[in-house]
């Protein structure tokens, strides 16, 4: 505090230059910090003075100078955060966006996609919202607790499950065996992945199983979208309907859910291997659509011949 007085005595006698405002660089005049520094020199010169850090806070107030380290320019700051996300991964950028983007009525909305007969996998709704919902910048993250969180994605995948399974069912009801099939094999039906053949497997296996089959078809790849669609013709009790619907959906979205909770739980070794992990999705996303080229090439092939 005695350095503090001396120099405070020093400025009321006029002994500091004027401090200039303007601190452009290249110019001549003296600035804030190096009037600062001279005046601090000259107390500890005359005086024997030494100006400690806790002094120092407080001359600098005087002065008006900004520490260094809070001193950053708005477009340093811009170039600093462009900079952190070219260093982002795929993984991380994918992690980000899912971060962003995705809320409870998107994955409503989604799932309601899935669960019609337009194809959309749920591996890519369920499982990256029940990674992320763990973080606090997401929209997801409504509790502190990370299991509700979780249950939350759960509730709502069903949801969104059910409502396609309704669309389907109700078309089916309504316009029977004959358009069902013949839109199945139609260019449009084509598009959407959609076949008599695999009208025909489904139908067989609700036969097969009766009402419980819209339970356990739920979980079996190939049937699950499209189980909904015998039910309707076969006009399955709508109350019974619901009922196995969403006991299989929220068995199936529960366990793609987990899937989620347990890399979620190794959310650091993902991290540190995120560029890895981001090589081997791409390869992997490769691998598919080389697999419906070669698929579709061989049955064009196949219905020539």
């Amino acid at each position: 505090m005695v350095a503090i007085a001396a120099i405070t005595s020093v400025c009321a006698w006029g002994q500091m230059r004027p401090v200039v405002e303007d601190n452009t660089i290249g110019e001549e005049r003296e600035s804030k910090e190096s009037i600062r520094d001279r005046m601090i020199g000259e107390v500890e010169d005359s005086g024997a003075i030494e100006v400690k850090m806790p002094d120092l806070a407080v001359v600098d107030s005087m002065f008006g100078v900004t520490p260094k380290q809070q001193n950053i320019s708005s477009s340093e700051q811009d170039n600093n955060n462009q900079s952190g996300q070219e260093n982002i991964s795929l993984l991380g950028k994918v992690e980000n966006w899912y971060s962003e983007n995705m809320n409870y009525g998107s994955i409503t909305v989604l799932m309601t996609i899935e669960s019609s007969f337009i194809p959309f996998p749920s591996e890519v709704v369920i499982p990256p919202a029940a990674y992320v919902c763990g973080n606090e910048g997401s929209s997801l993250h409504v509790s502190d607790k990370y299991a509700m969180n979780v249950l939350l994605v759960v509730l709502f995948g069903t949801i969104g499950a059910i409502l396609g399974a309704i669309i389907n069912y109700l078309l089916a009801l309504w316009l029977g065996r004959p358009i069902i099939y013949a839109f199945s094999d139609s260019k449009i039906g084509r598009v959407l992945l959609l076949s008599s053949e695999k009208i025909r497997k489904a139908e067989d296996y609700f036969n097969d199983h009766g009402k419980v089959s819209t339970f356990i078809g739920r979980l079996i790849p190939g049937i699950r979208q499209l189980i909904s669609i015998p039910a309707g013709l076969a006009r399955m009790p709508f109350g019974w309907f619901l009922l196995y619907t969403f006991l299989g959906a929220f068995l199936w979205n529960s366990v793609l859910a987990l899937l989620g909770y347990i890399a979620h739980g190794q959310m650091d070794m993902i991290h540190q291997y995120s560029d890895e992990l981001s090589i081997v999705i791409l390869a992997l996303l490769g691998a598919v659509v080389v697999y419906f080229v070669v698929r579709t090439i061989l049955r064009k092939r196949k219905s020539r011949c």
